[in-house]
């Protein structure tokens, strides 16, 4: 059955995309073969008087290429040529025509209505416009560059397209982009008015033109503009992303030229990213992103989740007030709790921030789903808590105990612990099926990932339903075993002790971050422990080096440092001092300090700083896999990815080892290895190297 439907009313004909089989109207292959045979069918009706082009799926137009065959090793030029070839073959039609959007219309969909005469944009809450490819490692290869930058000029053009960010209909209509934007109902009769407008005043064939030529900047305009946007744009990408720079320098170069040398201007920077390792990471990122979003979070199909619309939160610190700021956000009705009516006043505050610019008839209904007390008793209709109160076991398990009698049987507890047992802490719930751990990350309102932690007792229904209220207010739920430091704690935190270990080497705290930081990660790992807190990262290394003593490196520079009353950011110093400098700037008070614990002085590769940096982590998480800490190597790279910032663009722990290969991975770490068991091959790391694998295969 075909994907596409063709009517003609009074000589306008109209065609009517709606993709069997999917949610979704995707331009595939197979659906790139239909659009040339309707093509084919509409040059030959030169009778018509005009067309336009609609979606048969609510809130979607078009939504782009089809990223599984564009992550795929095909060769990409032919999809290219054909995809070049659909967009100009309706951009030559002998009558005006109109792209009509009421929904996603995205990548090669806002590509193939560029090649249309007049877009018009409906009022539906998916309509976006956009061309995202940046974010995947790829271009437009369809003339998106030079079609949109002729359309809205290219400084904006270029925003839109190295961001990667979709406009909706309003911004559309601003920009140019649309030639009106109008409720859903009227979307058909505006496509009519203004064909017949069209046809009336001969208007669409200059339009057409004036597109086929060059922009018309001058030399100084274009050196000065491309300039400073190639200057932002490197500000922001540091350079990792060859795909914005590529889609900039396709701009630039194809701008003052007529359009037919612009797109293969556009062609010879597009084809080099299509299949590159890049692109690839990306893409696997993206749909392990879209797997994550389904994923109910256990094994059994029968288990389903509850609706959850009370929630309390114990604790108005940095966290509690956080996460409460994320479920009012989503209108979940949240109950705040904490024993000092001073703590819940700035706890309140903090929420307050969160909601900052926003509409204030929107920031309004959010702040009156939050109530506060100082009773613990009025937290009884509550049908999860999530506790986050201070990090003592102690303080911890008494709290659930006064919890015990006034919570409902079928009520939930969840912990906020970044470190402590879920199973231990169990043990002073009278339901421990019903207890689990809900690791959110700091800050909350920017951090997507949410580590859900199975106890040993912990039952699917109590995960499936932490699963679904964390995807309810806009996070990722990652199941995890419990054990010390989870998932994400675990693997960092063997990074983190190594830049310790270094520093009592003699490594420059410096070289240590811009090692990191050239590696693809926000930032260093000396820096990271300043804005954290050096007594947080104590506590929480002194639990995860308990727990895998065989292999933790233990240092005494952090002792040091607390003792000191060095604590970060917070406290003025840390490794950088931050009385002057809110970067933080070096310390000689510092030396002292480190001269006591350094083993001995030598200078240390940048080379051997990478190295010493990731390979730990990579063991580590092959641990994680094999223990079934962690479901799925899926799984696990997307944690680190959203947990700590781990560069998306190698696609993940697990993927970087792939990319680089395991075999080179061994003897990586085959240098490394008289420093400890950290730097030792796991036998999954062995089996698969002997297999000539990866851990994707």
């Amino acid at each position: 059955m075909s994907s596409f439907r063709l009517d003609v009313v009074n000589d306008i004909a109209t065609v009517t995309f709606d993709m069997q089989g999917s949610r979704a109207n995707i331009l595939s292959q197979p659906m790139l073969l239909e659009f040339e045979q309707v093509l084919g069918q509409l040059k030959s009706w030169t009778h018509l008087h005009g067309l336009t082009l609609r979606s048969g799926k609510p809130g979607m137009f078009i939504a782009g290429a089809d990223l599984k065959e564009l992550g795929s090793a095909q060769p990409p030029k032919e999809k290219s040529r054909r995809g070049l070839a659909i967009v100009a073959g309706f951009e030559s039609l002998p009558y005006p025509t109109v792209a009509v959007i009421d929904g996603s219309c995205l990548g090669g969909g806002l590509e193939l209505a560029l090649g249309f005469d007049f877009r018009v944009a409906g009022s539906h809450p998916k309509c976006q416009l956009g061309l995202p490819e940046t974010k995947m490692g790829l271009m437009p290869g369809w003339g998106g560059t030079q079609r949109l930058s002729r359309i809205v000029g290219p400084a904006v053009a270029a925003e839109m397209i190295c961001r990667g960010e979709p406009v909706n209909a309003r911004r559309a209509l601003e920009i140019g982009l649309v030639q009106d934007a109008v409720p859903s109902e009227r979307l058909m009769e505006e496509a009519q008015r203004l064909l017949a407008w069209a046809r009336q005043t001969d208007s669409w064939q200059p339009q057409r033109q004036k597109k086929q030529q060059p922009i018309g900047l001058s030399a100084e305009q274009a050196s000065s503009l491309f300039a400073r946007l190639r200057e932002q744009l490197m500000a922001k990408t540091k350079g990792y992303l060859p795909a914005p720079l590529a889609a900039l320098t396709a701009i630039e170069k194809g701008c003052n030229l007529p359009l037919s040398d612009g797109l293969k201007v556009e062609t010879e920077q597009c084809l080099p990213l299509i299949g590159s390792a890049v692109s690839k990471n990306l893409i696997a990122v993206f749909f392990l992103q879209q797997k994550a979003a389904k994923d109910p979070g256990v094994s059994d199909p029968t288990v389903k989740p509850r609706e959850v619309n009370r929630v309390g939160v114990m604790g108005a610190g940095i966290m509690g007030s956080g996460i409460a700021g994320a479920h009012i956000r989503c209108d979940i009705s949240t109950m705040m709790l904490d024993s000092a009516a001073a703590a819940l006043e700035k706890g309140v505050a903090n929420i307050a921030k969160l909601f900052k610019g926003r509409d204030e008839p929107e920031a309004s209904a959010a702040i009156n789903k939050l109530t506060t007390t100082t009773e613990i008793k009025t937290m009884a209709d509550r049908e999860v808590v999530i506790e986050a109160v201070v990090e003592n076991e102690i303080v911890k398990t008494q709290t659930y105990r006064e919890l015990q009698s006034i919570l409902s049987e079928d009520a939930i507890l969840a912990s906020n612990t970044s470190t402590i047992s879920i199973t231990r802490m169990a043990a002073a719930w009278k339901r421990p099926e019903s207890f689990a751990g809900m690791h959110f990350f700091n800050p909350v309102d920017r951090m997507k990932l949410v580590e859900i932690v199975r106890g040993e007792k912990t039952s699917d229904a109590m995960v499936a339903t932490l699963v679904a209220l964390a995807r309810k207010i806009g996070k990722t739920p990652i199941v995890v075993r419990d054990c010390p430091g989870f998932l994400v704690n675990r693997v960092y935190l063997q990074y983190i002790n190594e830049a310790l270990a270094m520093l009592e080497e003699g490594a420059d705290a410096r070289i240590i971050d811009a090692a990191a930081t050239a590696f693809g990660m926000p930032m260093g790992p000396i820096a990271l422990k300043d804005l954290v807190g050096l007594d947080t990262s104590l506590f929480g290394s002194r639990v995860v080096n308990a727990a895998y003593a065989n292999r933790a490196k233990q240092t005494r520079i952090l002792d040091e440092l607390v003792a000191a009353g060095r604590l970060g950011k917070k406290s003025g110093a840390g490794f950088y001092n931050y009385a002057e400098n809110r970067k933080g700037a070096d310390d000689p008070a510092l030396e002292a300090i480190l001269n006591r614990y350094c083993t001995h002085r030598r200078q240390i590769a940048l080379e051997e700083i990478t190295d010493r940096l990731f390979l730990p982590m990579l063991t580590e998480a092959s641990r994680c896999l094999t223990e079934g800490t962690v479901r799925d190597a899926g799984d696990l790279d997307l944690a680190l990815i959203l947990g700590i910032g781990f560069p998306s663009w190698r696609g993940g722990i697990l993927r970087w080892a792939d990319t680089v290969g395991i075999s080179n991975i061994m003897d990586k770490l085959k240098k490394y290895e008289p420093l400890g068991k950290r730097f030792v091959a796991t036998d999954q790391m062995i089996e698969l190297a002997a297999k000539g694998r990866g851990f994707f295969g």
